[in-house]
């Protein structure tokens, strides 16, 4: 008697489990858009073997206990001026190492509460140095008066200059 119950007992539990698992079938879908989706990284395409902070808090807690700058990368996904700068900084071998060895990064496509991040405005895409004692590099600017820490993919080589200058004033001021 024990048996026939735990017999159906089992064919019970057997049924309940192949009923409540989700259909496979592919047609079910077909009114879905089908989309190839590129898994997301913090790196965002800027530089994928590089290490990045999640948070502007992390990133400063790394700067201070690494004692190495950290440049913070403001842009949008959708912003074509700052996917050209994206595909300039990744694709330059000087950059991705010296950012690689020298830097705590962090690239946002968001703002930040602090107000010191965006000195001159609230534009993208903009490239901000911050020294392990937490003070942004206003000196640490681009080529444009009007936005004073843009780049464009033609300033690759200025923005490399700047990633030195903030390498030297780390060890020159600090």
């Amino acid at each position: 008697m024990v048996r026939g119950l735990l017999s159906v007992l089992l064919v019970l539990v057997a049924v309940t489990c192949a009923l409540g698992k989700p259909d496979k079938n592919p047609s079910a879908s077909k009114t879905e858009k089908k989309e190839k989706r590129v898994p997301q990284t913090l790196s965002r395409g800027w530089g994928d073997q590089l290490i990045w902070a999640q948070t502007y808090e992390e990133a400063l807690f790394w700067a201070r206990s690494k004692n190495k700058p950290l440049m913070v990368i403001f842009h949008l996904e959708n912003c074509p001026h700052s996917q050209a700068l994206k595909k300039a900084f990744a694709e330059d071998k000087k950059i991705q190492k010296l950012a690689d060895d020298d830097f705590i990064l962090l690239n946002l496509v968001y703002e930040t509460t602090d107000k010191h991040l965006s000195p001159d405005g609230q534009y993208v895409p903009r490239i901000i140095f911050v020294d392990p004692s937490m003070t942004v590099r206003a000196d640490i600017t681009g080529r444009y008066s009007n936005r004073m820490y843009a780049y464009e993919p033609s300033d690759i080589e200025l923005l490399l200059s700047n990633m030195m200058r903030a390498t030297k004033f780390l060890k020159t001021e600090l």
